[in-house]
């Protein structure tokens, strides 16, 4: 198992990709259906699945690929050396398609998906290489713990008890506010922040206790057996937890942690059963080329916005014709708009599809 390529994980990498190209780049906005939305402050939504489980994949790879190279005779400094290195990259790839096309230097944000990103892995591969299981898991259990008792009950200064309801009432906004340069997502925080980047490291980790899970010797079906276990003990525990902290993406609450955790180990499970178990290698080929360059994919969804979304390179927005073309033939607009975001997931898929028969898989 830990010897070769999960089948089931890259595929589960691709889903996820592709469902984050499909929510981010609709039609337009003014018609999107509610489940391709993020929720607007406490509550979840689909959407909200995506992030946390592209970082818990993160936390699921960290421990397959780290105990590979370990095995392979790799030392710990070359691998921290590695480590640096590959989170430099992500990070410095989250920058550049910031400022893609304009370059406006002046609002540079400084956090963000792929930052987050670059962050988690780094600080899961740093603990998975220093610290053992059960400190791992003490360590989860404590920035959750922590940070419900910090953003439910902790004065915030000149503002008082803290009001999980408001977005501006909390430490994650204080914060950022304080510290975080740059552009803000939201003028005054950032759905990325400095502090709620401590329970989405969380996430990576339930991902890394999911691959300690997978590299246990016994029989295949007995370990998803546990991911199931495990997943639904998950999920009771974040319907716990989301009446003292509800479930908020912007936040990252604990509860929304424990819930997206508890997705993540069954989608594992589920698709580990069918692909690895049942060895059904013929499905969801389209993802699976997007799970092997996933970074690469979700990079180029950005870049090419400038030629399918802006008037930059055409003179006129491609996205914004066929909407009006879709509205003059009377169809209905979320539908157009839904469409709109599957055709520009096939236009990624191409270039994607390209590498991915010729075996090159490009990694930061």
């Amino acid at each position: 198992m830990e010897n070769k390529r999960l089948l089931s994980l890259d595929i589960l990498r691709g889903l996820t990709i592709i469902l984050m190209i499909i929510v981010n780049d609709p039609g337009s906005w003014n018609h999107v259906y509610a489940p391709l939305l993020h929720a607007e402050w406490n509550g979840i939504t689909p959407t909200d699945y995506v992030f946390p489980s592209f970082l818990f994949i993160v936390g699921v790879s960290v421990v397959l690929s780290m105990n590979k190279q370990l095995q392979n005779g790799k030392s710990r400094t070359d691998l921290v050396k590695k480590i640096l290195w590959r989170a430099l990259k992500i990070y410095a790839v989250g920058i550049f398609l910031w400022l893609w096309p304009s370059f406006n230097f002046e609002g540079i944000r400084w956090v963000g998906v792929l930052p987050r990103i670059a962050f988690v892995y780094l600080g899961c591969a740093l603990l998975f290489l220093f610290t053992s299981r059960k400190t791992q898991a003490y360590l989860g259990i404590s920035i959750l713990l922590g940070y419900w008792l910090v953003m439910a009950y902790l004065p915030v200064p000149g503002i008082g008890f803290p009001d999980l309801d408001v977005p501006e009432k909390n430490w994650a906004h204080y914060i950022d506010q304080l510290f975080l340069p740059g552009r803000l997502w939201q003028d005054t925080w950032d759905p990325e922040g400095i502090l709620s980047t401590l329970p989405a490291l969380v996430s990576g980790l339930i991902g890394m206790w999911a691959g300690y899970l997978l590299m246990q010797k016994e029989d295949l079906k007995n370990r998803l057996n546990q991911l199931f276990f495990y997943g639904f003990v998950l999920l009771l525990l974040s319907d716990l937890m989301q009446w003292f902290f509800p479930f908020n993406k912007n936040l990252w609450s604990s509860s929304f942690t424990l819930f997206t955790g508890g997705i993540g180990m069954l989608a594992l499970a589920s698709f580990s059963y069918f692909f690895d178990v049942r060895q059904n290698r013929y499905q969801f080929k389209f993802a699976h080329a997007f799970g092997v360059n996933p970074i690469l994919a979700y990079s180029l969804s950005s870049l090419l916005t400038i030629v399918f979304y802006s008037s930059k390179w055409w003179g006129i927005s491609l996205s914004a014709s066929f909407m009006s073309l879709w509205e003059q033939l009377g169809l209905p607009l979320k539908l157009g708009s839904l469409l709109y975001a599957l055709c520009y997931v096939f236009i990624i898929w191409i270039p994607i599809q390209i590498l991915f028969k010729k075996k090159i898989y490009i990694k930061l």
